[in-house]
């Protein structure tokens, strides 16, 4: 059997987040991981490779799936990965497409048993296709980029989160950014995951790229990329940073009483180098300073938790200043200090024909459902009309007299990174050199090979939920397990099957009366024991005492 048994993608929520969102072309493909259960044997495989089954008059011919799956079931069990794109020619198609996966398993031979035993399941399938979006409509979230504990420690977000140090929840826009992913898509955007390098994608398929809290390194390639992609396919980047402080770092390390080693942060709340590095063509930089605070700001309030701040930024560019806590210097020094004038937020259209823009915010932690105290969606919201659709929002339009009040040098250092850092043990871009940081090659982007269709030209049941059959312990069990029965794939059971004697036969079963009879003799014994055996065992011990000289 398979786990989940089916995929219906109009059925919310329990198919969330698949059911969130309709498929497109040019979109990403969707991934569906499927747990094989397999109750034959302990071992088994796949007969052949999984085959792909649309249903011609439900438009299964717009879909095009491929697979991955485990080349062994061991031990009861497997994987199928199922990822399904729309076609070209359903560019401008708005409906539903169906069809089903068929595969067929096979275990060894048990006992006597002289064939190997084979079970054939099907997986069906039905999405929701809508038009390719617009550009502006579009967004796709970096999560290539974005590491988590374990295996590494990577320190939380907010440094005033003293009872959760670690950043375990995998930054994931399906998981700890949830709320921000239902407001996007509320507000009619459509949002696509990352997983490969920034060389995997086509810029001109989107109009913002995000980058939230992001721990890992960057490729030299993937820079040229973005570089390209923003300043000659118009791409647009957004980006909400973290903290970033090697002396605050040192300042949270601790003890593991499990490894018995001293767990040192691998990088701060975001690594903000790794930005600088990737941002360095348009001369942007962050800083390693960490602020904290509340402000307001076009009549919204504005909680601050342990950002950075904007070192550098072009001259073009808009920058807005609040006034903030030096939360590093509380942290090490145990002394709060207030700064005026700290730089947060940063526009910039780049100067070149068809460039695009640059938004940069000091802060994640609005946006994480985790440890957020105030969201700043409406933010968001604000710099997306400028990333996206090139509007500079009323929050940011009587800012145009600040365009001048930051430029490039500043009397800070540029922040380093962490020395005798283990990062390298995790990331996708770096590699352990004995101390020496090394970048690895650039892996390349993942192909998937698309099954070839096997057309049906069959009517898909309005309702792919199936119950799973509980398996019969009678005295045919191993032969109907050899021979199971021939069961129409399009038919929907909804009859829960019945083990024998469990009393719900309409001729009536006497088992729920013999175990109730049966317990209540057990009952009484034990009753009758404890009262007449003890008066028992004191009688006699009285007149044993009585014969004694």
């Amino acid at each position: 059997s398979l786990s989940p048994s089916y995929l219906d993608m109009t059925e919310c929520p329990y198919m969330w987040p698949f059911c969130s969102q309709s498929i497109y072309y040019s979109a990403m493909p969707m991934t569906v991981n499927i747990t094989i259960l397999n109750g034959m044997g302990v071992t088994g495989h796949l007969l052949g490779k999984p085959t792909w089954h649309p249903y011609t008059p439900q438009n299964g011919h717009h879909v095009d799936v491929a697979f991955n799956y485990s080349a062994e079931l061991w031990p009861w069990s497997g994987y199928l990965a199922v990822h399904i794109t729309v076609l070209k020619s359903a560019s401008d198609f708005d409906g539903v497409a169906q069809g089903h996966v068929a595969l067929t398993i096979v275990s060894p031979s048990q006992g006597d048993e002289t064939e190997k035993r084979m079970s054939a399941v099907k997986f069906p399938i039905r999405v929701k296709i809508v038009p390719t979006p617009p550009r502006s409509k579009r967004i796709l979230w970096d999560q290539y980029h974005n590491l988590r504990y374990p295996p590494g420690y990577f320190p939380r977000d907010n440094l005033k989160m003293k009872n959760d140090p670690l950043d375990w929840n995998a930054d994931h826009i399906h998981t700890n950014f949830r709320d921000l992913y239902v407001h996007l898509r509320n507000n009619g955007y459509y949002v696509e995951v990352l997983g490969s390098p920034f060389t995997c994608f086509n810029a001109k398929n989107y109009g913002t790229l995000i980058l939230v809290d992001s721990e890992e390194e960057y490729f030299p390639e993937e820079r040229l990329k973005l570089q390209k992609d923003v300043d000659e396919l118009g791409l647009s980047v957004l980006i909400f940073a973290d903290w970033y402080n090697t002396q605050v770092m040192q300042k949270i390390k601790f003890y593991d009483e499990n490894t018995r080693q001293w767990w040192m942060p691998d990088t701060g709340g975001a690594n903000v180098p790794a930005l600088n590095f990737l941002l360095e063509p348009w001369n942007i930089k962050l800083s390693d300073n960490v602020y904290e605070g509340e402000f307001s700001f076009a009549d919204h309030s504005v909680y601050y938790a342990s950002g950075t701040s904007i070192a550098q930024f072009p001259r073009e560019g808009i920058v807005v200043f609040q006034k903030l806590k030096d939360q590093g210097h509380e942290v090490l020094k145990g002394a709060v200090k207030k700064v005026d004038n700290i730089p947060i937020i940063g526009l910039h259209q780049t100067q070149t024909k068809h460039g695009g823009r640059i938004a940069v915010y000091g802060d994640s932690n609005c946006l994480d459902s985790s440890h957020m105290q105030r969201d700043c969606f409406w933010l968001l919201d604000a710099l997306l009309q400028y990333t996206a659709h090139s509007n500079l929002p009323d929050e940011f339009s009587r800012l145009e007299n600040q365009r001048h009040r930051l430029y490039l040098p500043l009397k800070q250092d540029e922040p380093k990174r962490m020395e005798d850092s283990h990062l390298s043990r995790y990331s996708n871009v770096l590699a352990e050199n004995l101390g020496e940081r090394k970048i690895l090659a650039l892996p390349p982007c993942p192909e998937l090979a698309w099954a070839k269709p096997k057309p049906l030209n069959v009517s898909a049941p309005s309702n792919l939920y199936k119950q799973q059959k509980l398996l019969s312990i009678g005295l045919d069990a191993e032969q109907g397990l050899l021979n199971p029965p021939a069961v129409d794939s399009h038919a929907v059971a909804w009859n829960v099957a019945r083990l024998p004697g469990d009393g719900s036969d309409d001729n009536g079963a006497p088992f729920p009366l013999f175990g109730f009879v049966a317990f209540a003799l057990v009952f009484g014994a034990f009753v009758y024991h404890m009262r007449f055996g003890r008066a028992s065992r004191g009688s006699k011990r009285r007149r044993v005492m009585g014969t004694q000289p």
